[in-house]
């Protein structure tokens, strides 16, 4: 079978502008080479600024944020397309070569209905009439799992899940039938139970089209239950490239073996988990229109221990967070802290119960003001809790960043210059500069890849040895659960379905929730996802 898509000896550069320095050129893709034959797929992993992003979007011949590809050829189907004139390039942009992106909900315009979006492409160039497109639409809706198929389209962003918009994204890249398909990190911000399904669709049809396509993502377990062949990408240079079978069992370097082992740890659990510091008491919670999100949820949280709070998007986890901050006064019960009742409204805290609770944002990116440098963000809980100024705040500044492992030289950076990794921790740093007791750490690691990530939990756990922190950590991660610990509350729909120590709540027998939320982790085990799938069927022929 033919190559489709040919990458030769690609180098794609860019312009760096670094503080008080002139500018210069830096290379962030050197030397990459790979093929992808017709209905294949290639997977492309690597941590954070490794190039995977902008290796997958040098198949629409396009560079991102004044990346600039500077040698090197894309040859699709044998035609050179970085040779192409703009109009050449239109041609091949959303008709041959098409893009899934990571955030649907960003990439979908809330205006218009799903269905105009999804055919406007395959209209645009041509390729069919619009009702010709509607009907592709409709079959691709089917195809993908899509509730109601017929109507499906007529809904508009917002009328419908996170899953079944990134499932609708794939159906407007799939709409034009093209020859490759660009998907970059489709199912990152996804929780478990839905990214199963849209991983199964996306192969489902694939297989169907017979599409060649990258899928771009840093979660090897993911990536080996969809491509065929993996690339290992690191500082935009390749590290190994071969079959998924060799990759998985087999990695010659080191680096990807370092991929492949990562978090398998599990922390034992503290035996006395009797001394709360947090306690919530049949506490529930709606919205000013009425909607109930939280229904009389009961639990607690060990003195210098880590609870988990885990499950699917929309399952209250987040909402919880914000009751106990006083964000959202519970409609009903209290929420207690050394033992002593929490007024509901944080306007109406005491200045010491504000500074005992801290928060660690999910993204690091929108959590800093991006015009602070470091200094400014974590030296702004320091003026407010303990009115330090000059000389003892920086100073105090500086013990922080010690204490984060990163060091006083990024004192004066701006988040800007900073990795993603970088950037959490700065905000772990702001959180520790308070003293808290409890910081609530809410999906700190989603955003970042396996190995920075683990560097993030191996920091958070050194901390509370050394300083006896407690932690609620919200996720839909098990293999987080796992590495971190102590205690585990399930919830599901806005109820606590399951709650105890996590040796006790990770063990049989489990309700039909968290049965499904265990079975839905990514395991890496070639063929893990026909397994899930094969199970799935056989137990819904058993109902």
């Amino acid at each position: 079978m033919p190559e489709l898509l040919c990458v030769r000896n690609l180098k794609i550069e860019a312009t760096s502008y670094p503080p008080g320095e002139p500018p210069k050129r830096v290379t962030i893709v050197d030397d990459v080479s790979f093929d992808l034959k017709r209905g294949k797929v290639l997977g492309l992993i690597g941590e954070s600024g490794a190039g995977k992003s902008t290796i997958g979007l040098s198949a629409l011949a396009y560079g991102r944020g004044g990346a600039e590809i500077t040698g090197g050829e894309v040859r699709l189907d044998g035609q050179n397309i970085l040779a192409l004139n703009t109009d050449g390039i239109r041609r091949i942009r959303g008709a041959r070569v098409c893009y899934v992106a990571q955030s649907a909900a960003a990439a979908f315009n809330p205006a218009h209905r799903l269905g105009d979006q999804v055919i406007e492409a395959a209209v645009k160039h041509g390729l069919v009439t619009k009702e010709e497109a509607k009907e592709r639409a409709m079959y691709l809706f089917r195809v993908l799992g899509l509730p109601n198929p017929q109507t499906f389209g007529d809904r508009f962003p917002h009328q419908v899940s996170g899953g079944q918009l990134q499932r609708a994204m794939t159906a407007m890249a799939l709409c034009p039938n093209p020859e490759l398909i660009v998907f970059d990190e489709p199912t990152t911000a996804l929780d478990v139970t839905t990214q199963i399904d849209v991983l199964a669709a996306i192969k489902h049809a694939i297989e169907k089209t017979r599409t060649a396509a990258l899928y771009i993502t840093h979660d090897l377990a993911v990536v080996a239950q969809i491509s065929d062949d993996i690339m290992v990408l690191r500082h935009g240079k390749q590290v190994e490239y071969g079959s998924v079978q060799q990759i998985i069992e087999a990695p010659r370097q080191e680096y990807t073996r370092a991929l492949v082992n990562v978090r398998q740890a599990v922390r034992e659990e503290a035996p006395d988990q009797s001394d709360t510091l947090l306690k919530v008491d049949h506490v529930s919670a709606e919205y000013s229109n009425g909607f109930k999100v939280l229904h009389d949820v009961s639990l607690h949280v060990p003195r210098g221990q880590t609870l988990a709070v885990v499950g699917e998007s929309g399952s209250g986890k987040s909402t919880l967070a914000r009751v106990i901050t006083g964000l959202l006064p519970p409609s009903e019960g209290k929420v207690y802290f050394n033992g002593n009742a929490l007024t509901p409204n944080v306007k109406s805290r005491s200045h010491d119960d504000l500074r005992r609770i801290q928060l660690i944002y999910q993204m690091a990116d929108t959590a800093m003001n991006p015009r602070q440098t470091v200094r400014d963000i974590i030296g702004r809980p320091l003026a407010f809790y303990y009115g330090l100024r000059g000389a003892a705040k920086t100073a105090r500044v500086k013990e922080l960043l010690e204490q984060i492992e990163m060091g006083s030289g990024f004192i004066d950076r701006y988040p800007a210059e900073l990795s993603g990794g970088q950037k959490q921790r700065v905000a772990i740093a702001r959180a520790l500069a308070a003293k808290p007791q409890l910081i609530l750490c809410d999906e700190p690691t989603s955003a970042l890849d396996p190995l920075v990530a683990e560097g993030i939990l191996n920091l958070l756990l050194r901390l509370q040895e050394d300083t006896q922190l407690s932690y609620i950590f919200i996720t839909h991660d098990i293999a987080i659960v796992r590495a971190i610990a102590d205690s585990v509350a399930v919830m599901h729909r806005g109820k606590l379905v399951r709650f105890g120590p996590k040796s006790k709540v990770l063990s049989p027998p489990f309700d039909d929730y968290t049965d499904l939320l265990l079975k839905s982790v990514p395991e890496m085990e070639i063929g893990w996802l026909e397994r899930v799938l094969t199970t799935r069927r056989m137990e819904s022929a058993g109902n």
